[in-house]
């Protein structure tokens, strides 16, 4: 068992063609004792590591920052067969990053040698949403089918037909009940007009017959 849990248990760089990208690991003792780590890796003009090497105290946790330069292209796939080590050894109480050599990891030093690989792993960056087109709905998702599209414009487009049509159907009533009042406003004007031409005549009657009697008596 390594003295030191190391995380992630990979390298996942998030790829992107003439960009310098960078992830951590973080190496933790869980043990009492202080640990010595160095870090290497097959490319190592290809990555900077800060710090490469340090002593890590009992219960605490240590953060390493790996660095892969720009990239003038992406590798075939993706695929990407870098790897790193990380070794570590149990050292004395007290012991600084000063005190650390290249002869502690070694199996002539006597110390027990932890090592743990860890491989490289290429991510395609994440993708920006795609624009939406200003003929779509406001919210709606990019990949919406196009037969839902066309129902939607089915649904906006029967609103103001339905709205107009009844726009028309109460414009045509009132039109008809206006027609109607005017109808009974004429008719009462016409009995009105023969009433009064029927009293005039009534009048005239009466008069005539008035001076008729008057002549007779005369007589």
């Amino acid at each position: 068992m390594s003295a030191l849990r190391i995380e992630p248990s990979e390298l996942k760089f998030p790829f992107e063609v003439k960009k310098q990208i960078s992830c951590s690991l973080q190496l933790s003792n869980k043990i009492d004792d202080y640990v010595a780590f160095k870090v290497k890796t097959t490319s190592p003009k290809k990555y900077c590591v800060r710090p490469n090497s340090g002593i890590v105290p009992p219960q605490s946790t240590f953060d390493v920052i790996v660095t892969m330069q720009a990239q003038r292209e992406a590798p075939p796939d993706m695929q990407c067969k870098d790897k790193f080590l990380v070794q570590s050894v149990v050292v004395s109480a007290g012991a600084t990053a000063k005190d650390i050599t290249l002869e502690m990891f070694t199996k002539d030093s006597g110390n027990v040698v932890d090592e743990v690989k860890l491989r490289v792993v290429y991510i395609s960056p994440p993708q920006p949403p795609s624009p939406v087109s200003e003929g779509s709905e406001e919210g709606s998702s990019p990949g919406q089918s196009s037969s839902d599209n066309g129902d939607l414009s089915n649904k906006e487009s029967s609103f103001p037909s339905a709205l107009i049509a009844g726009l028309t159907e109460e414009k045509n009533s009132t039109f008809q009940e206006s027609n109607k009042l005017r109808k009974e406003s004429d008719l009462i004007q016409q009995i009105n007009k023969q009433r009064g031409a029927f009293t005039i005549m009534f009048v005239v009657i009466v008069a005539l017959l008035g001076i008729l009697v008057s002549y007779l008596v005369r007589t």
